[in-house]
């Protein structure tokens, strides 16, 4: 069974959850700043951190962008009501999803479940390894090569390049590929594919520009020659 890091300074919103998690079957984990949810995340026991924006020591924003230097563990925030900034800042920083309090805890850990299930690496039927250039992309290992050297990349990341490239030469909406990569049961929205593709184009280094913005529309893969 997963194991969830439930991260906020409220004991009583820690309580809450953790009730939950108990009911559903989950293992889970608790911190009550933003320096011992760093510490614990970075254990690699935890599947998922459940992130509130507001703690001392370190907010959940500085946390999560520390968080995303080394792991990919999947992240849901806790916001406050209105804090717009906060949202997008954190799917900018590579959060997974959010949750704005006062929450549902149901609806809580129906996220919970649904970003477990898209943060699995999804079996591939093909063992090809694609290749451009010096550019090399393995489905079988979730590897990523530029020049010879490991570009270290999401899964999701991972996901969306791999989809592009097997779809090459086609205009993809961002709806299209929220459906393709995230899910039908995904509760973010078109937000969630550009902060990936910026992430992903920047990951990518001297092969970024494969990846072309169709204005309006969403994006194309498109292999080009010197």
């Amino acid at each position: 069974m997963s194991k969830i890091l439930i991260a906020d300074d409220e004991e009583r919103i820690r309580d809450i959850i953790r009730q939950y998690l108990e009911f559903e079957g989950f293992e889970y984990g608790e911190a009550g700043d933003g320096m011992e949810a760093l510490e614990k995340a970075k254990t690699g026991e935890y599947d998922l951190v459940v992130l509130d924006v507001m703690m001392p020591k370190s907010d959940g924003i500085t946390t999560l962008r520390k968080i995303r230097q080394t792991s990919s563990i999947p992240v849901i925030l806790l916001t406050a009501k209105g804090e717009e900034y906060d949202k997008v800042l954190g799917f900018d920083l590579g959060a997974d999803d959010y949750v704005v309090k006062p929450f549902s805890p149901k609806e809580l850990m129906s996220r919970i479940k649904a970003v477990l299930k898209r943060s699995q690496p999804k079996q591939k039927p093909e063992d090809e390894v694609y290749t451009f250039k010096t550019l090399m992309v393995n489905p079988k290992s979730y590897e990523v090569r530029v020049d010879g050297k490991q570009v270290n990349v999401t899964p999701k990341e991972f996901e969306l390049l791999l989809y592009f490239i097997q779809n090459p030469n086609t205009v993809i909406t961002r709806d299209t590929i929220l459906n393709k990569i995230w899910g039908y049961d995904f509760f973010g929205d078109s937000r969630t594919v550009d902060t990936h593709i910026k992430m992903l184009r920047s990951n990518l280094g001297p092969y970024r520009n494969l990846i072309k913005t169709i204005w309006g529309v969403g994006y194309k893969y498109e292999e080009y020659t010197d």
